[in-house]
């Protein structure tokens, strides 16, 4: 049973508008196996208020270990916005300098910083993507439902994303859900549904990536450098199409320290 920490330190940071708690937990202070807390501290009206929480913790095998939690205050799958939020706080501590190495739930990942509060991420390659006749499914650290809508800012998102997260195929594991507009060429509008938040977030990083390689294979575009309009922002994501599927995927954002402060 973890008690909960008389007072702790905090930073949040935001890209794109996912907003995360950030937390300097080398010294492993911190009831990471608190559920019910964790979802207090990203709770808006009860809380700090967050998509999710970060925690930034020692590694052998890196110059840092990212553990993230969804809302609800379950330990997640790989967050895109976040992992790049982490690395712009990383260099904040003094961790890494322009380039790091840093280990996820998913595995190892490379990030650069590429200007003031923008990071560029590199994803692991993705091999594999499902076609369905009215979506596509693919893994990009988290899973991913990607479908095309017309008028998505009209779209039922928390309604349709609720109701296809939770139904056949995903069930209680669920699946992270996209719907998509083309605007041009090189450039989609998504809105995104993220289970473990359960709402529409302004911005979803593996969702982007999920898109772009998704509208990429189904031939709605060539250019293997695509801009992605997310509620929140803007997002590049560049990758290389091979007969294997797709490599040197790079998901490209600002990562913005909002302000810091003290819980408890």
């Amino acid at each position: 049973m973890y008690l909960r920490p008389m007072q702790f330190r905090f930073h949040k940071y935001q890209g794109t508008g996912n907003d995360f708690i950030m937390i300097d937990d080398r010294e492993e202070f911190f009831p990471a196996a608190d559920v019910a807390f964790i979802a207090r501290c990203c709770d808006r009206r009860f809380g700090i208020g967050a998509d999710g929480l970060i925690l930034v913790q020692n590694s052998t095998e890196a110059d840092f270990k990212m553990v993230y939690f969804n809302a609800d205050g379950r330990e997640s799958t790989l967050c895109g916005n976040g992992a790049r939020c982490t690395v712009a706080f990383a260099a904040v501590l003094g961790i890494i300098g322009e380039t790091t190495r840093f280990l996820a739930v998913d595995g190892l990942h490379t990030a650069q910083l590429v200007a003031h509060e923008v990071v560029a991420l590199r994803m692991h390659d993705v091999n594999e993507l499902q076609r369905f006749e009215q979506h596509y499914f693919l893994d990009t650290g988290s899973p991913h439902h990607v479908q095309v809508v017309e008028d998505l800012k009209a779209f039922p998102v928390v309604t349709e994303g609720r109701r296809i997260r939770q139904g056949a195929p995903y069930f209680e594991a669920g699946s992270n859900v996209n719907f998509v507009e083309q605007l041009d060429e090189s450039t989609f509008a998504i809105r995104t549904y993220e289970r473990g938040v359960e709402d529409e977030t302004l911005s979803c990083g593996t969702g982007a990536t999920a898109v772009a390689l998704a509208m990429h294979h189904s031939g709605k575009t060539q250019a293997q450098r695509l801009n992605i309009q997310v509620e929140g922002g803007a997002l590049t994501l560049s990758f290389k199409a091979n007969e294997k599927g797709y490599s040197a995927i790079d998901l490209e954002g600002p990562a913005e320290f909002v302000f810091e402060g003290t819980w408890g």
